[in-house]
């Protein structure tokens, strides 16, 4: 597992959205989407998504997938990319959702009535092992 530094710890600790990038299926471009995230206490990153969704398809096939996050346009240029391994699990899932949109959220409490669409669909939290870290900042 590759070293966050104590900068990119304080970059992936800020409600900043990700980009994530996992293996396309056959005939496909790899296609970023953008998605909320909670670095861990040990340098893992995590997500939830539907588990209907063609990102969790392809992890269950392909368990690798790439995050890059940036800082914000009017801020000193900084990023930092994870590539490594994921692993799935639907324990968790519905707790870290709830985290997420009550930290991205915040100050919007009318838009946590998604939480209850959330509640009852099927989550999966996927957790990403950096195996590597490449940064830049100004």
């Amino acid at each position: 597992m590759s070293s966050l530094t104590p900068a990119d710890r304080e970059l992936l600790s800020r409600p900043l959205q990700a980009m994530v990038t996992v293996q396309p299926a056959r005939h496909r471009w790899p296609a970023p989407r953008p998605v909320w995230f909670e670095l861990t206490n040990s340098d893992a990153v995590q997500i939830f998504s539907f588990a209907s969704t063609t990102r969790v398809a392809r992890l269950r096939e392909v368990p690798r997938a790439s995050i890059v996050v940036a800082a914000p346009l009017g801020e000193a240029e900084q990023w930092v990319s994870l590539e490594g391994s994921v692993t799935l699990t639907t324990e968790g899932a519905y707790e870290l959702a709830e985290r997420l949109a009550l930290r991205y959220y915040a100050g919007e409490p009318e838009k946590l009535a998604v939480l209850d669409d959330w509640r009852a669909a099927e989550l999966v939290r996927i957790v990403f092992s950096p195996e590597r870290v490449s940064r830049y900042a100004v």
